[in-house]
């Protein structure tokens, strides 16, 4: 039961639109994968996953809801992201190049960061925050299932970061926690937590992070503020009061065909500019409801600089492991967390007072005799000397997704693939392959997800 002020609201808003509105709540909702060009440019199609494309994301498509994709051992090997079609549309608005500084504010659980760190292709530099620890841990282990090297993901408050990184980023991301009206047909949780005062509650938030997040992008810069709801207060309103504060941005007219334009008539005094965010409508388009607004700031495109974090050459132990298995490595430098060592990409901020949950590419750890090999490294290779290669659907991943030794002839350390991708370490003395798939992994992985 949808709340009945949310209802009169909309068909206020909606007037002859409103019945295709309502009737859109009654039909099945669409969902989407998102594949991962980090992982390989020429993706496989499972057949019987029953995809087409999403108009508004190259890499996006539909799925037939029977699939189940969330259970193949492609989705624990990194090729795809599961995510709401609509959610695509924000971070392709933001557009991204490689080589830019980019920040997701409020990134968990991690869909858009993703889709960002994808569009940078390994080159620059990925910041994903979130402010809820838990949400930051899962935030964290998405980024590291689809084998980005060039991520630092934080648990902060904005306005700390603020402080931090003034003029910093060439582009920021700000999908705002709001009061989750678009996701009323996926989310029970949504409709039983609305209420007029939480959709007031979210809009003064929504302006205190946006504020932030200005702080933080360069002149010449490109901001895109969105949320997953359809309240004025919290789109067109917060954008309009942020742009009346804020005289060095502007709303920028973007190609979009397959979104409504904002209704600036919906607030009062709007600023000008308004007509041309987007709205996403579940009756006009197979996605949930979404709003984007594309804002970009005045001046010349230098970013401000930062103090760089020291990074160290290779340590020979781990020097040693690269060279033994024929192991690449992206361009940057060491860093030590006590015994894990990580990779990190040069330029990257001084990391000292931040709350850190991943530097970059953890390459494993670095004990006292021996180097063991981190399953972040596993996803973000492509390929080393010693492989075992089976089909998606053996009995050998279904085995080593639930932690299980399968047989294999290869010795020592073995770069273990599904379909060709990779998927984790084994170790081998000759006849049977030792798993190293992290233990926390396992319950996911075993028929018990989605």
């Amino acid at each position: 039961m949808l709340p009945a002020a949310f209802l009169t609201r909309m068909e206020r808003l909606l007037g002859p639109e409103y019945p295709a509105f309502l009737a859109s709540y009654d039909l099945p909702r669409h969902v989407g994968l998102r594949f991962n060009p980090l992982k390989t440019d020429a993706p496989p199609a499972p057949p019987t996953f029953g995809l087409t494309p999403v108009p508004w994301e190259p890499n996006g498509c539909f799925y037939d809801p029977a699939a189940r994709p969330g259970l193949s051992p492609f989705h624990e090997a990194g090729l795809y992201y599961l995510q709401e079609p609509s959610a695509m549309a924000p971070a392709g608005l933001l557009d991204v190049r490689p080589g830019m500084r980019v920040l997701d504010l409020c990134a968990a659980p991690g869909g858009k960061s993703t889709q960002l760190a994808a569009a940078l292709r390994g080159r620059g530099l990925l910041v994903s925050n979130e402010i809820h620890p838990k949400r930051a841990k899962i935030l964290a282990r998405n980024v590291e299932r689809l084998g980005i090297a060039n991520a630092l993901v934080l648990n902060e408050h904005p306005q700390r970061l603020a402080q931090r990184f003034p003029g910093y980023f060439h582009r920021v991301l700000v999908d705002a926690p709001c009061s989750g009206e678009g996701m009323f047909r996926k989310e029970e949780a949504a409709v039983t937590d609305w209420s007029e005062e939480t959709v007031a509650m979210c809009a003064g938030r929504q302006y205190e992070i946006l504020c932030s997040a200005a702080e933080m992008l360069c002149p010449g810069g490109r901001l895109v503020y969105s949320t997953c709801t359809f309240a004025p207060q919290e789109n067109e309103g917060v954008v309009s009061r942020f742009l009346k504060a804020h005289l060095d941005f502007s709303v920028a007219a973007v190609e979009a065909p397959w979104f409504a334009p904002g209704r600036p008539d919906w607030v009062d005094d709007p600023a000008p500019g308004l007509s041309s965010t987007c709205r996403l409508w579940p009756h006009r388009l197979r996605g949930e409801g979404h709003f984007a607004a594309v804002l970009e700031r005045r001046g010349d495109g230098q970013a401000q600089e930062t103090a760089a974090e020291p990074l160290s050459p290779l340590p020979r132990a781990a020097a040693d492991f690269a060279r033994d298995l024929a192991l690449s490595l992206p361009e940057g430098g060491c860093l030590s967390f006590g015994e894990t060592l990580c990779l990190a990409p040069e330029g990257l901020p001084a990391l000292r007072g931040l709350k850190v949950l991943r530097a970059g590419l953890e390459l494993g750890q670095a004990k006292k005799n021996r180097f063991e090999p981190a399953h972040a490294w596993a996803l973000w290779l492509k390929t080393a000397a010693s492989t075992a290669d089976f089909d998606p659907d053996s009995r050998e991943i279904a085995a080593y997704l639930r932690g299980e030794a399968i047989p294999g002839a290869a010795r020592g350390w073995t770069l273990l693939t599904v379909g060709g991708l990779s998927l984790g370490w084994v170790k081998g003395d000759g006849q049977t392959l030792k798993n190293h798939f992290p233990k926390a992994l396992r319950h996911l992985s075993s028929g018990e997800k989605l």
